[in-house]
């Protein structure tokens, strides 16, 4: 068990949070998974915050992670979203034409 500190605390917080793909379409494979794994890993370095735990799978995502306390956890969440969906729209253009919008 690792303790995370900050100036006059010290706290365990863990969230467990599952992402579901709209409609749960199985579209989270090949090089689009390794893709949205690479940003999440990359949104939660730049926020200061770590994934404890992470899995995807073809429809959903499962993530354990621990945030830092000045932050909320649906703030968190909304700019990881955010983020992450317009990313895989820029770069994966199939999701935005036709029925497949990811969304997570």
């Amino acid at each position: 068990m690792r303790y995370s500190l900050s100036a006059h605390t010290r706290f365990y917080h863990r969230f467990n949070v599952v992402w579901v793909t709209i409609y749960r379409y199985k579209v989270l494979q090949g090089p689009m998974r390794e893709r949205i794994r690479e940003i999440i890993r990359q949104n939660f370095y730049e926020m200061g915050d770590h994934i404890v735990r992470g899995l995807l799978a073809r429809d959903h995502a499962h993530i354990l992670l621990s945030i830092q306390l000045k932050l909320s956890l649906s703030n968190v969440m909304q700019r990881i979203k955010r983020r992450s969906s317009r990313r895989i729209q820029m770069e994966f253009l199939e999701l935005r034409k036709g029925h497949f919008r990811i969304r997570f």
